[in-house]
């Protein structure tokens, strides 16, 4: 059995990470969402609800299950025992972060594989950060990100007051 963790921030999780995992649950055995609880940036959401957001976004995807995780990838891979770890690219520039990532990871760990995944077209453009930015000034995303996380995204933006427009502000 080979099971891969496909791991991230998925601050909002959206289409492209979907159709990654998607693909990622057809090449292998099993898959483990990783959800990064520990990132040096500034997030959104907090990790119960980024859990809960992937969670929701890959239900109908039978081998594949979410977790998180706050250690090296490589140390958690270990520990959840998988072989592979799945990355996605969207365009070129992805290439030279994901090169580098990949070979660091080789060096900690040389028993686990590193298998990136090309984002079909019509998500290369998708980042978390785009989807907040556009909700953020109340522009359309259904076409970015499921209903589910829209609603969880407009219900933040408003929470954090001034209206959503103004709602970016603090990220």
């Amino acid at each position: 059995m080979i099971r891969a963790i496909y791991p991230g921030t998925f601050d909002p999780v959206h289409f492209g990470h979907i159709d990654v995992a998607r693909r990622a649950a057809a090449i292998f055995d099993e898959l483990i969402v990783a959800v990064f609880s520990l990132p040096q940036k500034n997030l959104l959401f907090a990790t119960e609800e980024r859990v809960s957001l992937v969670a929701q976004a890959i239900a109908g995807i039978s081998n594949a299950r979410v977790d998180s995780y706050d250690v090296l990838t490589v140390d958690y891979a270990r520990r959840q025992n998988a072989q592979v770890i799945v990355r996605g690219l969207r365009v070129f520039s992805d290439f030279d972060l994901e090169f580098r990532m990949a070979l660091t990871n080789k060096r900690l760990a040389p028993e686990i594989e590193t298998v990136n995944l090309m984002t079909r077209e019509e998500h290369a453009f998708l980042t978390s950060t785009t989807v907040k930015e556009v909700a953020a000034l109340n522009g359309d995303i259904t076409s970015m990100v499921p209903t589910h996380v829209r609603v969880a995204l407009l219900a933040r933006f408003l929470k954090l007051g001034g209206g959503v427009g103004n709602s970016m502000q603090g990220l």
